[in-house]
């Protein structure tokens, strides 16, 4: 969850935000903006790094929540042709039709994982519960790259077959720097990007935690600190 910046912040409520790099983002840092800081950049940092910003390339979002959704508009704000990988059937008409992805895959289909073998240039990895890697880099064409975001509380599997055959990366990324983040920004504000947001205030926190806990948000809560304060 994002909370409510205060005022002395240089992002508190619609003050600009800007720093000494040579773009500097003039939009208001609005609520639906502030998951930005967060899920925006965790995810910006490594597609920048692994080349994943240019247009025409094949991207795999796997698992569409807070990280996900916004994976899946960056992907589609750069013009790469974007799948959502995910174990829930019921997420593909907002995944196609909301964020409006490209196709999307039931990883719990065997039938559907093997159809798109090899298919994918990149692939962001933000599911935060124990998976195995094999199946995921068997959707990578050979030299693709997986890049992962989430932190799973227990040892992920990592099968060696499909990683050294197919000379596929897997990498790890946690946020970026303060120049990425201001770049990321900036190309948010050029291309209007902006979190899915559910608004909630003090007195509502532990009802989100539930929430949160049972994968009931779409696609991140924001904590309006400034308002319950006046």
């Amino acid at each position: 969850m994002a909370s409510s910046p205060t005022a002395a912040s240089p992002t508190a409520g619609t003050r600009k935000c800007s720093s000494s790099t040579r773009s500097s983002w003039r939009g208001s840092l609005t609520r639906s903006r502030w998951p930005l800081l967060c899920a925006g950049i965790t995810v910006y940092s490594p597609m920048k790094r692994h080349g994943m910003l240019k247009s025409g390339g094949s991207l795999g979002v796997v698992g569409l929540g807070g990280l996900g959704h916004i994976a899946v508009k960056f992907g589609k704000a750069f013009g790469l042709r974007v799948t959502v990988v995910s174990t829930s059937p019921v997420k593909e008409k907002e995944a196609r039709e909301v964020l409006k992805a490209d196709d999307f895959i039931v990883s719990t289909d065997q039938k559907q994982m093997q159809a798109k073998r090899r298919s994918l240039d990149y692939i962001i990895d933000t599911v935060p519960a124990k998976h195995s890697l094999g199946p995921l880099l068997e959707l990578l064409k050979v030299n693709g790259v997986l890049a992962l975001v989430a932190a799973p509380d227990q040892p992920i599997e990592l099968p060696s077959f499909p990683l050294i055959f197919g000379r596929r990366t897997i990498s790890g990324s946690i946020t970026g720097s303060m120049k990425e983040t201001q770049e990321m920004l900036d190309l948010c504000g050029e291309h209007n990007i902006t979190c899915d947001i559910e608004l909630v205030s003090t007195d509502g926190i532990n009802e989100a935690l539930s929430r949160l806990a049972r994968n009931d948000v779409r696609y991140r809560f924001v904590i309006d600190i400034a308002r319950d304060s006046n």
